[in-house]
């Protein structure tokens, strides 16, 4: 068994996949702009077959609107990226557009930062 797909809830798909590809980097998996679909998947994992895809899902359902709106508004992250450099990530986005919440903060886990998407959702950054 593996992962093959996970997905967040977005305002917006259409810009959801503009920030993720053009502001985060990601490649795009599949994109169906007359369906409103659009998935994509991290940077660099080319074809391989354990690629796990992100579904940039509408919020038009009312259960996963309120899952959305809840977290946003609990200031809770939605994801987990990893990176190799919460810090040099922390200075890069904000030239971008990117919003957070405060600097980067060291845990026991490692280094994390929280930021905006612009899309509904809450970003977290975790460098180990």
């Amino acid at each position: 068994m593996r992962l093959k797909m996970c997905s967040i809830h977005v305002k917006d798909p259409v810009a959801a996949h503009q920030f993720y590809t053009g502001i985060l980097g990601f490649d795009t998996l599949m994109a169906m702009p007359e369906y409103n679909l659009f998935i994509v998947k991290d940077p660099g994992s080319g074809d391989k077959a354990g690629t796990v895809g992100l579904l940039l899902e509408p919020s038009d359902n009312p259960i996963g609107a309120a899952y959305m709106n809840g977290l946003h508004d609990a200031g809770m992250p939605a994801i987990v990226l990893g990176v190799p450099d919460v810090q040099a990530e922390y200075e890069r986005l904000p030239g971008l557009g990117v919003t957070f919440q405060a600097e980067p903060s060291e845990g026991p886990s490692g280094t994390s930062v929280v930021f905006d998407d612009g899309c509904g959702n809450f970003v977290q950054l975790h460098q180990d």
